[in-house]
């Protein structure tokens, strides 16, 4: 049974997952409808499916240290479920490369619950976030996130709060020493555009195409349920909660102003797994369990059997 075997968090997990990444990342790449040849991908692709590979295993082991959902795999099935379902994005590099150094980011965020070196891990997701802006500069809007946390678990000190421009300001810095070292400093005006694809094009249909419309809409309707079953439960966990709706909602408000070909709807498969999954455990019939993730094994591939074609 699919569901029993993901109940558990196991090696042959990971194994099977990224074996199952692995077959549907190429045949994208091979049949697709900018198909290429072998010779063509190596090294690059294989990097940028590695990174995809890190990001599935990174959310996972947020989850579990984090306590964000219960001990087993469903977060890496949802999350490899949405690459498969969304593969005409497996394309955008950057923001490949951009959600995996936000994922590292967003666990040292959620870390801070602690409130155990505070001022460090502020540090780290600031460098982080402003590394993930290299790749995809709209990143930076994430550093929102850093300052929530800020005001959810220590407002009081202030120190926190000018944390996260050091840590920025530590990247951009090195940044122009290797950029000013190669002659290329004009990196920065080309990179740092921040365009908004609503405002530039001919109708918002450019902008978000019908099936991220009704995905957004669907992870929405899963966390107002989630939250309203877990009213009831220890504040630690809702609150952790709240901040992962943050982050969706960041990344909904990228996606909302940016032009389908350039969509961060990557960095919602973050906090999308983890609610898909909190609402799945409240499925208490095996059988029901089944049906559901059967189907949505089903609907992800129809999806990307839809795109190939």
């Amino acid at each position: 049974m699919i569901s029993s075997f993901f109940g558990k968090t196991k090696p042959i997990n990971y194994i099977v997952l990224g074996v199952f990444l692995f077959l549907f990342y190429f045949a994208n790449i091979f049949f697709g409808p900018s198909g290429q040849k072998f010779s063509q991908i190596i090294p690059f692709e294989l990097l940028m499916f590695t990174a995809l590979l890190l990001s599935v295993f990174i959310t996972n082991q947020i989850v579990r240290k984090e306590k964000a959902t219960e001990s087993n795999s469903y977060t890496m099935v949802f999350f490899v479920l949405l690459a498969i379902s969304f593969s005409d994005h497996l394309g955008h590099q950057n923001i490949i490369f951009a959600n995996f150094f936000l994922l590292m980011a967003f666990w040292r965020v959620l870390s801070i619950k602690s409130i155990r070196n505070v001022k460090h891990k502020i540090f780290d997701a600031s460098m982080l976030i402003a590394t993930a802006s290299l790749f995809y500069d709209w990143s930076l809007a994430f550093m929102l996130l850093i300052f929530y946390v800020i005001g959810v678990y220590d407002r009081k000190t202030f120190k926190n709060w000018l944390v996260p421009v050091l840590g920025t300001a530590t990247v951009f810095v090195l940044t122009f020493t290797v950029l000013k070292l190669k002659g290329s400093l004009h990196f920065f005006a080309e990179h740092y555009q921040f365009s908004l694809g609503l405002f530039t094009d001919k109708s918002f249909f450019q902008v978000l195409d019908f099936k991220i419309l009704i995905y957004l809409i669907l992870i929405t309707i899963v966390s107002i349920t989630v939250f309203v079953r877990l009213r009831n439960v220890s504040g630690g966990k809702l609150l952790l909660l709240r901040i992962v709706f943050f982050t969706f909602l960041l990344a909904t408000v990228l996606i909302l102003f940016n032009p389908v070909d350039r969509s961060p709807v990557m960095i919602t498969f973050f906090p999308a797994s983890i609610f898909l999954t909190n609402y799945f455990e409240e499925i208490k019939k095996q059988n029901l369990r089944e049906v559901v993730l059967i189907g949505c094994l089903v609907l992800a591939s129809t999806l990307f059997v839809v795109h190939l074609n």
